[in-house]
This record gives C-alpha cells, sequence and structure tokens, in this order.
C-alpha cells in the first residue's frame, strides 16, 4: 500500500519524509484546499528522496479557470518539470461542474512525461462515471477522491463505483480525514494507495492581525509512521 501525504511547507515536508511517506503532494495554503507551491519548496522537494508531485491550482475558489489562469497553470507545470519533480496533480471544471475536458487536455499535452493525478474536484462532478472516463482518456495515473464525501470514510458507496468504472485502467485513491481510525472503512476497498495529511495543530495563539489563527496544521512524523504500519 502507498502512501501519499500531503504538505505545505518545508518543515511538514521533511516530517513526511521521516515518518516514511511513499510520496508526496505538494502544496501551499492546504487549509484552503491546496494551492500551488512555491518554486524554492519545490527545488527542495526534488531533493528530499521521495517523488513529490505539487498541486497545480493557482488560486483559491472553485476549479473554472481562466484563460489567464490556465496559463499560470502552464507555466507552473514547466518549473515543476525544470524543478526535477516527476508529477503534477490537476484538476479543470466546466460551469456545469462536469470536468473540461479541453483544458484538461491542453494542460496533459504541457505536462508530457510526467506522472499526472487528477484531484479532488472529481467529487464536484454531477456524473462520476464520465467524469472517471475523461480521467482515462487524458492519461490520468490516478484519481485522488472523498467520495463526494466531508472525509473519505463517509464516501465509500461512490468510491467503490468509481473503482468498478476505472477497472484499473487508473487508480482510485482514497483521501480526506483518512486516519488510523478511520481507514477501517476504506480497507475494504482493495486500493492500492491512499492520501492523508497525518497533521497536528501547530498550537500558538492568534494574533490581532490575522497572521495566525491558532488553527494552523502541520505534517507529524510519527503519525505518518503509525498510518503506514497500519495501512501495511
Amino acid at each position: 500500500m502507498l502512501l501519499e501525504i500531503c504538505v505545505d511547507d518545508a518543515l511538514g515536508l521533511a516530517e513526511a519524509v521521516a515518518g516514511g511517506a511513499d510520496r508526496v503532494e505538494l502544496c501551499a495554503a492546504l487549509g484552503l484546499g491546496g494551492l500551488t507551491p512555491s518554486a524554492g519548496l519545490m527545488a527542495m522537494a526534488a531533493e528530499c528522496g521521495v517523488p513529490c508531485y505539487p498541486m497545480i491550482r493557482p488560486r483559491a475558489g472553485d476549479f473554472v479557470f481562466t484563460a489567464a489562469d490556465v496559463s499560470v497553470m502552464k507555466a507552473d507545470i514547466r518549473a515543476a518539470r525544470e524543478a526535477g519533480l516527476t508529477g503534477v496533480v490537476l484538476g479543470v471544471a466546466r460551469l456545469d461542474g462536469r470536468l473540461d475536458e479541453a483544458v484538461l487536455g491542453d494542460l496533459v499535452a504541457e505536462a508530457a512525461g510526467l506522472d499526472l493525478t487528477l484531484h479532488r474536484v472529481v467529487d464536484l462532478v454531477p456524473d462520476v462515471d464520465e467524469a472517471v472516463e475523461v480521467a482515462v482518456r487524458l492519461g490520468f495515473r490516478r484519481v485522488l477522491s472523498s467520495g463526494a464525501a466531508k472525509v473519505a470514510g463517509l464516501g465509500v458507496v461512490r468510491l467503490q463505483r468509481m473503482i468498478t468504472v476505472a477497472a484499473g485502467r487508473l487508480s482510485v485513491m482514497p483521501g480526506s480525514g483518512v486516519t488510523v481510525e478511520s481507514w477501517r472503512q476504506l480497507a475494504g476497498l482493495g486500493v492500492s494507495e491512499v492520501h492523508a495529511s497525518c497533521s497536528v495543530t501547530m498550537g500558538g495563539r492568534a494574533d490581532d492581525l490575522g497572521f495566525v489563527t491558532g488553527n494552523e496544521r502541520r505534517c507529524d512524523r510519527g503519525r505518518v509512521a503509525v498510518l503506514k504500519r497500519v495501512i501495511g
């Protein structure tokens, strides 16, 4: 079982690696669902000894991107390749909620030669069967999904449907709220990889200007190691 850990800073990256993560999803601002990490963090990740895939998401909010957004995403894909990273995490939606196959196709072309993960935009689509087929056609290696639930343990029915539709053509990777305690709800799916944050609250008092909220979290190597052992 491959364990992917999402992190959004240098210390979190070090904790994930020390805890035994098999792969890292590299982000900025996980509190916003994950944005594209900085060039500096990508360069550091390329030297960490574990495959790291950056999130390519230029802003917070929905996944309906403008032409300008897409230009930024293409530049960020090039930056990931130039940093020596071997994969990227993508997702684009249309106004009707379906995957934007045309725009995704352009981004996939930009990412030629890199491994591809379709992110949780798939949890917002109206027709998950169609979304899986689009992902297969575009050459995505895996889909990260909570099964359209707040946490993956509650989305087992939809996750199983995705696995059935995929029929081995891509991997369905459960993610969101995956912990040692919730793993038992997912273990029966027969997946080969799982996504988690294994984070703990960093603590500290909130400041009046909003720079520190007191809710900041960071990956913890101990939690990574325990989850890795439990999932086998």
